[in-house]
């Protein structure tokens, strides 16, 4: 069969006015009432079976079915309530599978606006199927509701379908009227037909019956004036006139918050309870285009509710949210109509997910947005004027329970400087940005690690107003961090898991949540905010804070400082906040004749505000009751001159957090076994492992390469770690340094997808070198580590008696793997060295969190 070939609709004057169906054509037909659709559909399948057509029922409506069941007719019964993507990957795949020549009828597409609540969705859909099935030489009849969308959405699915046709049912009458017939053309054919008696189309060509045809239209569209109005724009409206009319619905409120918050029951259930009408209404004034705001902007709007309904004597104290969200519709609209869907399909196939992953990243760097959106964008900046934003993903399964996400897609700042011009494409490359990051590899290996591969991924953007204060040229928050309302890492046993953690920074909180550089954030448990495992000056500057991240307003962009030469140009009340004296390099350098301040950041003069620090303890020691979760947050705190301060509360989600193993007293063992032993400085959700291979980097073969060839390390590693993928064995890493670092000077660059497949991470000191691990609790990295379940120890200089043991020698001369098992990687055999054990030579961890101690080593005895 070819394309355009004519085929038989089942009304033979239809076939006349038309010029016949052909193959390859989509038939859209507006109502209504679908009674007059099915009319038309059942004379179609009926003459589709006569004439031995395959021919399919798509079903997914509430409404009643346009067809019963019969022979030679397939019904697919499908559920559009699984979603957007999940849905239409079930129809294509149906599609494929009948093959060329098939027929179809699908349910009203009206109802598809029903489940996904917006007309965009609706549109979308179409215009992903509807090119398909012409591809296919297919024949397929959608009906949909005349009056119940925007002009916009039927628009695109007339530019998108081969025929769109308008058949009215009035006074027992039918009547069809073409809009577009693709490919064809007759003196009459788009003139309005009514069908006669002898049910034959006949045109209307004199104006009494033209006449009397208009005034019945129009007394069937009295009341659409409002047709331009997108159909969940006028829920919305509706909604607002019941609530300040004081009829609103419990079924109303439960649909605005699946449609525009979120599908997860136990978050969905917290906002039900927190949320009034106004703040969901206010929620939509800010919302750019339609779908749901996404976890990241529901949990941070959640948190700043809780606060506000449960400590209100600190209403002062927090910075009231003027955030914008662009809604996840935008994000799939963006694919559909930059022709990326089907490449977005085929890289969701398990042999194509990294394969496709870099080319659909790069086609969403390249890709346009709509005008309509445009526009919305160029409101949005007008509001912030020359204020800095940051875009920030929020997706649809980010932040939830169990599913943090953590630093896994991008937010990019925007200094927001130059005209209106240069300000709307830099956020729009900075939208791009966070789209193309759902296909990072990070991202995906992720995704695929948690078996969330097919999961419906649907990125929407919160834009938040940068939060922070003008000093000169330099824009940034006095100071920012994350909090969590459980301490994963206490250094005394007086601290408090309960009271919680911060990790303070001066400038933008990105310091605070990755391993970068050689900077460290100041550590804060709030039952003793002062307290700190440093002692002397020398070692608090030493693991401090070096750089600052901030908006540099005269370049336009985000910048690192050098903290010694920012300090001396910002306001002594600023620094005397944030910075301390180091007076014994004050005294060496007068000792030498030389008079000037050596200052570094411990953000003193913050943890010193008891009643700051007491109302951080309370915010999140409220926000875990509520959440009935441990949380961590993301905030900043701004300072004026005369002391009075102000705290914004950025981002909120549940805390996966390692519960203590059941204490296992760890079997006798000779020290001439140990592996390594390590006291204080671990966790994870094991008592005891077994251990089939470890991965050991040598820490001065690694020192001793090039700077510019040390970043080849953690592709190697990633290599390894995809080689055990789906081995069973439980694999150990030891890395001198930090794992995850930005630079290779301090350890190893891996992102978590090179080491997802390791069950056991450990960080090694070389003081010698200048390798150290940082306990990065609570970073982007470690929240990894946590919500895989994979154990964490680090072995460091010990600053009590309990010294740890870590035997480098422990294999004695016992051959490397790697060159086995990875060929190609023999010349990095000294530098990386992969040990296997088995049964007659096992190795194993035991983690005795009665005394708080791990042990590494061969407890069997030698056989």
């Amino acid at each position: 069969m070819g394309t355009f070939e004519r085929i038989k609709s089942g009304n033979p004057s239809m076939d006349k006015l038309l010029d016949n169906i052909r193959l390859g054509d989509n038939v859209v037909i507006q109502v209504s009432s679908l009674e007059a659709f099915k009319i038309m559909a059942q004379k179609y399948v009926r003459q589709a079976i006569q004439d031995k057509k395959s021919v399919s029922y798509i079903r997914f409506a509430k409404h009643a079915p346009l067809l019963e069941k019969q022979e030679g007719l397939k019904v697919y019964e499908l559920n559009a309530n699984s979603g957007f993507e999940s849905f239409t990957v079930e129809v294509h795949k149906i599609i494929e599978q009948e093959g060329c020549g098939a027929f179809y009828v699908f349910d009203c597409l009206s109802d598809l606006q029903v489940t996904w609540s917006t007309d965009l969705m609706m549109g979308n859909f179409f215009c992903v199927t509807c090119p398909y099935l012409f591809r296919l030489d297919t024949v397929a009849w959608f009906p949909v509701l005349r009056g119940h969308h925007d002009y916009a959405t039927i628009a695109r699915i007339q530019e998108t379908t081969q025929l769109l046709l308008d058949l009215y049912s009035i006074e027992n009458n039918l009547y069809l009227h073409p809009i577009k017939v693709w490919n064809r053309y007759s003196s009459e054919m788009y003139l309005p037909h009514k069908m006669s008696d002898q049910d034959e189309f006949e045109s209307l060509t004199n104006s009494v019956d033209l006449s009397v045809y208009f005034r019945l239209l129009q007394q069937e569209h009295n009341g659409d004036e409002e047709l331009n109005m997108d159909s969940y724009d006028r829920f919305f409206r509706e909604a607002k006139a019941a609530y300040y009319g004081g009829t609103i619905t419990e079924w109303t409120l439960n649909k605005i918050s699946r449609s525009m918050m979120t599908h997860d029951l136990k978050m969905a259930s917290m906002i039900k309870k927190e949320f009034s009408p106004e703040d969901f209404f206010h929620v939509k004034d800010r919302l750019i285009g339609t779908g749901t705001i996404g976890g990241k902007a529901c949990g941070m709007l959640l948190a700043r509710k809780m606060t506000e309904n449960y400590l209100p004597e600190y209403a002062n104290y927090i910075e009231p949210h003027d955030s914008y969200y662009i809604g996840t519709d935008v994000f799939y609209s963006y694919i559909v109509e930059n022709g990326l869907w089907e490449m977005r399909i085929k890289q969701r196939d398990e042999k194509y997910y990294f394969e496709k992953a870099e080319e659909l990243r790069q086609a969403l760097l390249q890709s346009s947005f709509p005008e309509t959106i445009r526009v919305q964008f160029r409101r949005m900046l007008e509001y912030f004027g020359q204020i800095p934003i940051i875009v920030r993903s929020s997706s649809f399964l980010e932040d939830g329970f169990g599913n943090a996400f953590a630093g896994k897609y991008e937010s990019v700042f925007c200094a927001n400087g130059g005209n209106p011009e240069e300000r709307l494409e830099n956020f729009e490359n900075a939208v791009r940005r966070v789209y193309a990051s759902t296909m990072d590899r990070s991202a995906l290996e992720y995704r695929r690690k948690r078996g969330m591969q097919q999961a419906d991924e649907q990125m929407a953007i919160l834009v938040q107003r940068v939060s922070g204060t003008k000093f000169g040229e330099c824009y940034m928050p006095c100071v920012a961090g994350v909090g969590f309302s459980y301490s994963i890492y206490r250094w005394s046993e007086e601290l408090s898991a309960d009271a919680g953690l911060l990790r303070l920074v001066a400038g933008l909180g990105t310091k605070a949540v990755d391993r970068t550089g050689t900077d460290y954030p100041r550590l804060v448990n709030l039952d003793k905010p002062e307290s700190t495992t440093l002692v002397g000056e020398d070692e608090k500057h030493r693991f401090s804070q070096h750089k600052l991240d901030l908006i540099d307003t005269k370049a336009n962009n985000k910048t690192e400082a050098d903290a010694y030469d920012l300090l001396g140009k910002l306001p002594k009340w600023y620094t005397d906040i944030i910075s301390e004296h180091d007076f014994s390099a004050e005294r060496a350098l007068r000792d030498r004749g030389q008079y000037r301040p050596v200052q570094f950041i411990s953000c003193q003069g913050v943890v010193k505000r008891k009643k700051l620090m007491e109302m951080m303890r309370r915010i999140l020691e409220v926000l875990q009751e509520h959440y009935e979760n441990p949380v961590d947050t993301e905030f900043t705190i701004n300072f004026r001159e005369d002391g009075e301060y102000i705290v914004n509360l950025l981002q909120c989600r549940p805390l996966q957090v390692w519960q203590a193993a059941a204490h296992q007293d760890v079997p006798e063992i000779t020290s001439d076994r140990i592996l390594f032993q390590v006291d204080d400085l671990f966790m994870g959700n094991t008592a005891g492992s077994e251990v089939d291979a470890v991965v050991l980097i040598d820490s001065k073969a690694y020192h001793a390469c090039p700077y510019n060839q040390k970043s080849i390390f953690a592709r190697i590693v990633g290599r390894i770690n995809e080689y055990y993928k789906d081995s069973g064995k439980k694999v150990m890493l030891i890395s001198p340094g930090r794992l995850g670092t930005s630079s290779p000077d301090l350890g190893l660059c891996v992102s978590f997808s090179d080491i997802s497949n390791f069950s056991i991470l450990c960080e090694y000191a070389d003081a010698e070198i200048g390798f150290l691990p940082e306990l990065s609790f609570g970073s982007h990295m470690f929240q990894d580590l946590v919500e895989t379940g994979m154990f964490y120890t680090a072995i460091m200089d010990a600053k009590s008696d309990r010294k740890p043991i870590f035997n480098k020698d422990f294999w004695n001369g016992e051959e490397s793997v790697l060159a086995r098992i990875l060929p190609d990687l023999e010349n990095f055999s000294e530098i990386i060295l992969v040990y296997e054990h088995d049964d007659e030579d096992s190795l194993s961890l035991f983690a005795d969190y009665k005394n708080r101690r791990v042990t590494c080593g061969r407890f069997k005895e030698i056989k």
